[in-house]
């Protein structure tokens, strides 16, 4: 997972200040994950931290880097990531929502014990690996559509 952080961060980096952003804190969610996945045991802070981090990645694609991502498509009439955008918002907005429910569950107490914890983010796990595929499919269509279109 975090690999795949490293490869976003090298093909968009740069593309845009708000995004740069984004991907660095996406590098911090999963460096997060891997260091309370390692320790469940070592809940408090630390999960603190993460869930913190993990609210304001989701909510960082979900109020800007998602509305800037469209307003471009938009810009350049591009459709192929307009409909793109559609097939996976649905998919991103269920995921979000996942995201939001296991800090709600965290901040209820219900993440207290190891083995509780441990299930929790085995699970959050794959949504966020599901989650950074379908945003990169996404940019990737944006910036290589983009980067043809701008004028040289």
């Amino acid at each position: 997972m975090l690999e795949n952080c490293r490869n976003a961060q090298e093909r968009w980096g740069g593309v845009h200040l708000l995004l740069d952003r984004w991907i660095q804190q996406r590098h911090q969610v999963v460096s997060l994950y891997q260091a309370l996945h390692a320790q469940p045991k070592a809940s408090g802070t630390p999960l603190e931290n993460f869930c913190a981090t993990l609210v304001d990645y989701v909510s960082a694609g979900h109020f800007e880097i998602y509305e800037q991502l469209l307003g471009e498509a938009r810009e350049f009439g591009d459709e192929q990531a307009l409909a793109l955008a559609r097939q996976v918002w649905p998919q991103i907005e269920e995921n979000t929502q996942a995201a939001l429910d296991f800090n709600d569950r965290c901040d209820n107490g219900d993440c207290r014990d190891s083995v509780g914890l441990a299930r929790e983010l085995q699970r959050l796990g794959s949504l966020l690996h599901e989650r950074f595929e379908l945003e990169d499919c996404l940019i990737e269509v944006l910036h290589n559509a983009h980067s043809q279109s701008a004028p040289g």
